[in-house]
């Protein structure tokens, strides 16, 4: 009988480490494709890019982004004009939705429930917001990028003043006593992990950033180091797969939102840790992106680009439809597929608009009802605008 319950406990704690760990599936995967001769060298070409291309200069980005978002403090005069207004209220929501990440789509949802900002504020900011997307895209083709902040801000502007000429201020506003309960991150990070990604990016950024630079000017590294052919690709994959298995060990999988959603910043995180944390979020997921891409290429002959452009007509609407789902692990899949050149960028566009990123778990959380009818608001100016560009120009 004794044999027979520790037989049990020992299935139950096997079956809890499966459930828990299940981000270690994409480095484990990707360690096989590196051990097989045949998708070795691919394998290496993808991450690689993924750390050359994408995670140096999510990196760079983000640590200005946190340095000034450190500095900022609260303005009196910026509360008072809010509290007066609610066409500032939405400028200002937009102009946070904007910004890249998530952060500041959040700062609006939750100022929201508090009562200081109005309904259409929360259409607005999803509206606008392209959450951690946005990164991946501005590293990748910056003017895209930008076209896309300033598309989203205008049509989150626009969204915003006429819902709330419609619904007024305090439509579908929730009750605050919700708000303590879902302040609290029910899991956070492990911190040896944190601190170790901070470490990891303090010295890494630097280094990293000017290789990239040298990369996207064409520049043989290996040749200015005096190297051996292919050496900064394979530093580049080592790279990257430690970002990757620092994301994946530094918390547990228990729900969709701790798969796609960037990990809770611990209020005593310094600034690598907070950037060093969503890179290797981005990063992860844009090598998961990838991956896909060259793998069905690779295994099938099939060019992904090929098969969606029979498809043409309906992939505006498949962009929307990803960007409805909420985190912003999907958005970045679209994206990448945007720079890979598979899918067009009237998808990308209705993506970036109907997309609310990590902001709409504490919106479900906070306001339910609100949530679900912003994003529906959301949905229909991401649905104009991709399928107008689609018509016009594609």
């Amino acid at each position: 009988m004794a044999s027979l319950q520790k037989a049990v406990n020992q299935q139950l704690q096997a079956q809890q480490w499966r459930l828990a760990n299940k981000r270690l599936i994409l480095p484990i995967i990707l360690i096989a494709l590196l051990a097989t001769p045949a998708t070795m060298e691919l394998t290496v070409a993808v991450l690689s890019d993924a750390f050359w291309q994408v995670a140096s200069y999510v990196a760079a980005t983000l640590a200005i982004y946190h340095y000034i978002a450190s500095k900022l403090s609260q303005n009196n005069r910026l509360s008072q004009l809010l509290a007066n207004s609610s066409r500032y209220q939405v400028v200002f929501a937009s102009f946070m939705g904007a910004l890249p990440g998530c952060g500041g789509a959040i700062v609006v949802i939750t100022q929201y429930v508090s009562g200081r900002l109005s309904f259409g504020a929360v259409v607005a900011v999803l509206t606008a917001t392209m959450g951690d997307a946005a990164f991946l895209l501005l590293a990748a083709e910056p003017e895209t990028g930008l076209a896309m902040i300033a598309v989203g801000f205008v049509i989150g502007l626009i969204s915003g003043w006429i819902v709330d000429a419609i619904h007024g201020q305090d439509f579908m506003r929730p009750t605050q006593t919700k708000t303590k309960q879902t302040e609290q991150t029910n899991e956070q990070c492990k911190e040896p992990v944190l601190r170790m990604q901070g470490v990891f990016w303090k010295w890494a950024l630097l280094p990293a950033s000017v290789i990239a630079i040298m990369g996207s000017l064409q520049i043989d590294i290996d040749q200015v180091f005096h190297l051996g052919a292919g050496t900064i690709s394979y530093v580049g994959a080592a790279a990257a797969m430690i970002a990757m298995l620092l994301w994946a060990t530094s918390r547990d999988v228990t729900d969709y939102q701790s798969a796609v959603a960037e990990d809770p910043k611990a209020n005593t995180a310094n600034l690598f840790q907070r950037v060093a944390q969503d890179t290797n979020f981005v990063t992860s997921w844009v090598v998961g992106a990838f991956l896909i891409f060259e793998l069905t290429i690779f295994w099938t002959g099939l060019d992904p680009k090929a098969v969606f452009s029979n498809w043409a007509i309906l992939l505006p609407l498949m962009g929307v439809l990803i960007g409805l789902l909420p985190g912003c692990g999907p958005q970045i899949l679209v994206t990448s597929l945007y720079i890979s050149g598979a899918v067009p960028l009237s998808a990308q566009l209705g993506n970036a608009i109907s997309n609310d990123g990590d902001a709409l778990f504490p919106a479900i959380a906070l306001a339910p009802k609100a949530a679900m009818m912003a994003t529906v608001y959301s949905t229909v100016p991401a649905l104009i605008a991709a399928y107008s560009y689609f018509w016009l120009f594609e």
